[in-house]
């Protein structure tokens, strides 16, 4: 029979949205909103592993780029993907903006977020401060809540300043719901403002993960990617060709 983990609550905080929790349960502690939903994952051990697939598959959205210096993280969570990114990527210039106080500081305490130099966390609304954001290579959209997807997941004016914002050459990475017929929350809406031109990974967790160029011109070099994520496996600890094998076209 097998054995129960055990589970220990290391925080609990209240702010204007709702309760926040950590949690330890052996070798991993998890961010929580509300009752039990959980909303990161992290190895103690080693706070830059990526435990989810969908947080693999924002890492291969950030490969698409070749050389990417900068990025802006629309929601901060426990910071692991921010970790990974500020890791295995040559960049020197991170924005991070996250709507809760109290997300970074637990992030910082209990969930191994470095204090890196080149990482500036902003509090707010994503939303309302993106427009005075610097704009950049990188740019990953993950803002949810204890009930799901933020609004900003479906705001049209919000997820085409997304791409503006982006440089020549640039990447917007979005952490997307997938509906009951596996396509993106928003499916209709993301191929009207997007065009049809952007790429779709699915992952087992029910996410849809989009990779979406700066502008019509700039495609997806799938040569390029694999050599990027081949070589840098060594270094991750696991692969990344059964994500890459998943991307598919706008559907």
């Amino acid at each position: 029979m097998a054995m129960e983990r055990e589970e220990r609550l290391l925080a609990r905080v209240e702010d204007a949205h709702g309760v926040i929790s950590v949690y330890e349960v052996e070798d991993y502690r998890f961010l929580e909103f509300g009752d039990a939903i959980e909303q990161s994952c992290t190895f103690t051990a080693d706070p830059s592993w990526l435990e989810y697939d969908y947080t693999r598959a924002m890492l291969v959205g950030a490969l698409c780029h070749a050389q990417p210096e900068s990025a802006l993280f629309l929601g901060l969570g426990a910071g692991t993907l921010t970790q990974a990114c500020l890791k295995f990527l040559p960049l020197e210039d991170v924005e991070a903006i996250e709507l809760r106080a109290e997300v970074p500081r637990l992030a910082m305490e209990y969930l191994g977020l470095d204090d890196d130099p080149r990482l500036y966390v902003r509090i707010g609304d994503a939303l309302e401060l993106l427009p005075t954001a610097e704009k950049a290579d990188l740019i990953f959209v993950d803002l949810y809540t204890d009930y799901g997807p933020g609004v900003g997941h479906m705001a049209w004016k919000f997820l085409e300043q997304c791409q503006r914002q982006l440089n020549p050459d640039g990447w917007l990475v979005i952490n997307q719901w997938a509906s009951d017929d596996g396509r993106p929350l928003g499916a209709a809406l993301l191929r009207g403002l997007y065009h049809r031109h952007y790429w779709e990974l699915p992952v087992k967790e029910g996410n849809v993960i989009l990779l979406v160029p700066a502008d019509l011109e700039q495609h997806l070099d799938f040569d390029a990617l694999r050599a990027r994520a081949a070589a840098l496996a060594p270094r991750l600890g696991y692969s990344l060709d059964y994500l890459l094998k998943a991307i598919r076209t706008a559907t």
